[in-house]
């Protein structure tokens, strides 16, 4: 293909395909046999750890040699192996900041093109293009470190449009949009296939969003195959299918797991925020003003407003990450126990067991080289607690969340819901006060949702006080949340 061709639409096939990550015994996925026809838009599911995404990055040619894991079988993008097929696919990664490389919105979406030798006088039209179809309306000069999570993932797909790519791949593209986001990016995402017939493959766990507008769902087996291949409707809604869906924790259409009921309480204060200001960088301006909020135990609270409304900035701030603008933010005594009354200003030691917090990223607050190492670390080095007391925390809490198959595996090379895991589970092992989750369900399938929910309704009965910044209002429902809703100028808190 030439750099000014259109672009044309890529076949897949897989023959007994399969991946390991090094030093790991279990293979993150294995015995696919798939063929895809090109242009066939797939959705594919699986629960949770099943290798969807290793799939995708197999199909990207990006999963490295035989240094960096084992492979089994053969993979092909037009008969060719994935990583001699350069500019064929075009790849948007789970995690956002992963993929961005430059300082600026324009050069970071024409970064690609660029690379592919597409004539200068074309890229800057496919550029604007592409920023307009993902609803990424922001100057070409604005930097991409000041983009919210859910711009940062309309500005990856936008590089990767620009690309025209014969084969799109998308790793939950949506997770972290608010709702008006999740269809401007799927109507984005049609609106390019219609003009160029690329062939799709996407990875989801809402499932609703791309049912009636696929081809084919295609279901990745836990332990390596197929589990089901066919129409949406057929694979979705035929009743024996969807039970072995449900059980192996696939969300379907219309279903939602069971959860306990919540109990939130009138619990005592822990921290306020009165007349707050917060901001995202120390001279930046400030995102919202005049947030008046108190934060109590035994209730939840969720965090809602559209993307780049500053919602991860509040709760940065309400974790002692981030400065306060201006107002004020207290912790009360019941909270403070002698630490004093501005978290900005405690030690870590001090934090750590009194507010944690859950980045939107999790790989951005992973230290060390195995799941049981990260989830050792805050209990034995900052809450200096003893090996028996370590191992009573972190059993539990590791098995409660699925992660007791990988305590010997590197946090990088896991799924993105078992990295969500993982990074929930680290803070909940160091027991705080306040729990600040930022998109805690992003990445789960099911089971492992319903077990995070479960596990955190239990910790709001005992009294800590949970706070998420989510798009999730299955979530929020399930933990019985007031909400703050957050308009990128202030935030109103709903009534107890």
């Amino acid at each position: 293909m030439t750099a000014t061709a259109e672009p044309v639409p890529a076949s897949i096939t897989a023959n007994g395909w399969g991946w390991r990550h090094p030093g790991r015994t279990r293979w993150a996925v294995r015995n696919i046999d798939l063929t895809i026809e090109p242009g066939q838009r797939v959705l594919l599911l699986g629960a949770s750890g099943a290798g969807k995404s290793t799939l995708l990055h197999g199909l990207a040619g990006v999963l490295g040699d035989q240094d960096e894991g084992e492979q089994a079988g053969e993979l092909t993008i037009d008969g060719v192996s994935p990583a001699d097929s350069r500019g064929r696919s075009g790849l948007v990664l789970q995690d956002p900041d992963s993929q961005l490389v430059l300082a600026r919105i324009g050069d970071e979406v024409a970064f690609g093109a660029e690379n592919l030798a597409v004539p200068r006088n074309e890229i800057w039209p496919r550029v604007r293009q592409s920023l307009d179809d993902v609803g990424l309306n922001v100057p070409l000069n604005h930097s991409t470190t000041a983009l919210s999570g859910g711009q940062k993932q309309r500005l990856a797909l936008a590089a990767v449009l620009a690309m025209q790519p014969g084969l799109l791949l998308l790793d939950e593209p949506t997770a972290n949009l608010d709702p008006a986001g999740v269809l401007e990016v799927r109507d984005a995402v049609l609106r390019v296939l219609n003009r160029t017939s690329a062939t799709l493959v996407v990875v989801e766990h809402r499932v609703e969003i791309w049912a009636d507008v696929v081809d084919r769902v295609v279901v990745l087996e836990s332990d390596g195959g197929i589990l089901a291949d066919g129409a949406p409707a057929t694979v979705l809604r035929h009743e024996s299918t969807r039970a072995r869906l449900i059980e192996a924790g696939v969300w379907v259409p219309g279903y939602r797991p069971e959860t306990p009921t919540v109990r939130t309480g009138s619990g005592t204060d822990l921290l306020q925020a009165s007349g707050l200001s917060v901001a995202r960088t120390k001279r930046g301006p400030a995102v919202l003003s005049g947030v008046d909020l108190t934060l109590r135990r035994q209730e939840a609270v969720s965090v809602l407003g559209p993307n780049g409304a500053g919602k991860s900035t509040l709760a940065l701030t309400l974790a002692g990450l981030l400065r306060p603008r201006g107002g004020g933010l207290t912790a009360l005594e019941p909270l403070a126990r002698g630490a004093g009354a501005t978290p900005y200003e405690w030690k870590s030691a001090d934090l750590v067991n009194r507010i944690g917090t859950v980045f939107q990223e999790p790989e951005h607050q992973f230290l060390t080289n195995t799941v049981r190492e990260e989830l050792e670390f805050g209990p034995r080095r900052v809450a200096r607690l003893t090996e028996e007391e370590v191992r009573r925390r972190i059993d539990p809490i590791a098995e409660r969340l699925r992660l007791t198959g990988l305590l010997k595996a590197n946090p990088f090379t896991l799924s993105g819901g078992e990295k969500r895991r993982l990074s929930a589970a680290t803070m909940l092992a160091t027991s705080p006060d306040i729990l600040i989750l930022d998109e805690p369900t992003f990445g789960q399938d099911a089971n492992t949702w319903a077990e995070l929910v479960t596990l955190l309704v239990e910790l709001i009965h005992g009294g800590t006080c949970v706070v998420s910044v989510t798009h999730d209002r299955e979530y929020t429902a399930a933990l019985g949340s007031r909400i703050a809703a957050v308009d990128g100028t202030s935030a109103t808190l709903e009534a107890a």
